[in-house]
């Protein structure tokens, strides 16, 4: 699939959890039905990456995990907050720069209208990649 392909897949997946849940839980709780209908839906992915940060040439084990790479591919960051705020935006690109990723979703699983909460960032866009 290509790379529009498989954010419209996670877009997808998540409507559907979200669809049975509703907003109001914790992230956490999210992570793992996301992480579940990924599954059901035979998607490849890998949850709670660490993301090594390196400074100066000092490697530094900060603690950072992106949510979820999907097709190795594609980054998903979820929230569970009462909007997504340019910080939200500013870490995502953040992770995909320190990643090498370059595409991300925001999924902010507290919105009535989940596509409310989603927030598709490029990193380096080009044309053919899409």
């Amino acid at each position: 699939m290509k790379p529009n392909e498989w954010t419209q897949a996670i877009i997808g997946a998540a409507m559907e959890v979200h669809r049975a849940l509703g907003p109001g839980l914790l992230e956490s709780a999210y992570e793992e039905c996301l992480a579940r209908e990924f599954e059901l839906r035979h998607m490849s992915f890998e949850r709670q990456v660490a993301l090594p940060l390196e400074y100066k040439g000092v490697h530094l084990d900060c603690g950072y995990r992106l949510d979820f790479v999907v097709a190795n591919l594609v980054v998903a960051e979820l929230k569970a907050v009462d909007g997504i705020h340019p910080i939200h935006e500013a870490q995502l690109l953040t992770y995909l720069r320190l990643s090498k990723h370059k595409l991300g979703l925001i999924i902010n699983f507290n919105e009535p209208l989940l596509k409310d909460g989603i927030r598709r960032r490029v990193l380096n866009f080009q044309d053919d990649e899409e």
